[in-house]
This record gives structure tokens, sequence and C-alpha cells, in this order.
């Protein structure tokens, strides 16, 4: 009786070395990473969104942004070596009609480290609309399972971190009954989304 198997094994370890030898020689493209550019009145900063990780989270932040609902808005929220809060609020401390609360996406697999950007929210886990906030600090706390729910990370700034730092280095103060407020209104005047190609 022949053996069947060490001929079977040979071609099978045959195709496997071919397989990833075209795997080494035309690398797998990732898909690229959706862009947002915002320009402040304390200058510009990019953010990198990860929609792989929170898709319904970067689908309602991109509608804000396509639909021109950032332009003009406040970071109404400042705290150095925190955060900083934007995204809902207009020079005057109007608040904006936002669209229905989305449901909270917060994960290990995205941590509050500096520079990334989470959704803000109430008490309530599953009530973010249009307000985000960048971490200019490692912020554990604010993670899943850490104090409950969590708040829900969807990108980073991969441009302009020393304009965040410089936003989170201005003077606050109250006013109409919130604190931590820019003296001096810091405005998000235009977010675009960035062209792959750009």
């Amino acid at each position: 009786m022949t053996n069947t198997v060490k001929p079977v094994l040979t071609v099978m370890s045959v195709l496997f070395a071919s397989i990833a030898a075209l795997m080494l020689a035309t690398p797998i493209q990732a898909e690229e990473l959706p862009k947002v550019r915002f320009v402040t009145s304390e200058g510009a900063f990019e953010l990198e969104l990860r929609p792989d990780v929170a898709p319904k989270t970067v689908e309602n932040f991109l509608s804000y942004v396509e639909d021109g609902f950032y332009d003009g808005t406040i970071f109404h929220r400042v705290i150095p070596g925190f955060m900083i809060q934007g995204g809902g609020l207009t020079e005057t401390m109007a608040r904006k009609q936002t669209k229905n609360p989305i449901v909270n996406e917060a994960s290990a697999t995205l941590p509050n480290l500096r520079g990334t950007v989470a959704m803000a929210r109430t008490s309530s886990p599953n009530s973010a609309t249009s307000q985000f906030f960048v971490n200019v600090a490692k912020n554990d706390f604010l993670n899943a399972g850490v104090r409950g729910a969590g708040y829900a990370v969807f990108g980073k700034v991969t441009e302009g971190m020393g304009v965040i730092d410089k936003i989170a280095g201005v003077q606050t103060g109250h006013r109409q009954g919130m604190a931590d407020v820019p003296v001096q209104a810091v405005v998000i005047e235009k977010v675009t989304l960035v062209n792959i190609e750009d």
C-alpha cells in the first residue's frame, strides 16, 4: 500500500509557501481611515477617525461635519491637564439643536489616551449627540468598565496637537452658569472631511 499522505503534505506546503510569497510581493492595502480637519481661532488640527471600532459614533460625527453643524461652535469647556470639549454651543452659549442620541461604543480597544477624541455625554451612557472632547492627558478613569460605561473614543489627533495644548491653556472662567469656559471664545470656524488624495 502506497503512502499518499507525504505527497499531499508536500504539495500543501509548496502551495502555502507560494501564497505567502505572493502576499509579500503584493501587500494588502489597508482601507484608508477618514480624516477631518478643524480650523479654529487658535489654529488647525486634524483627526483620524476609527469606523472599524466605533462605526455608529463615526457615522454620527461625520453626519454633523457634512451638515456644517460644527462651523461657528466653540470649545466651551476647557480643563488643563484633562480635556477640551466642544461641538454643541455657539459664541453666545446657545445650545444648537442636535440629532437623536447614539449608542455608547466605548471599548477597551480605544482607551482615552492623550490626543484621542471621544464623545461627551450626560450621566446616561447612551446620551451622546454632537459634543466631543479631546483628551490632553491619559484619562484611564473615562474608559469602559472603570467607572461604568465609559466614554467612547472614536479617533485621534494626527496633526496639530500643539493647537490642542494651546486651547487647553487658555484662561477660563464662569459664564451663564457654566465653569471652565474660555474667557476669549475659542471658535471652531470650519470642519471639513479631508480627501484621501490630499
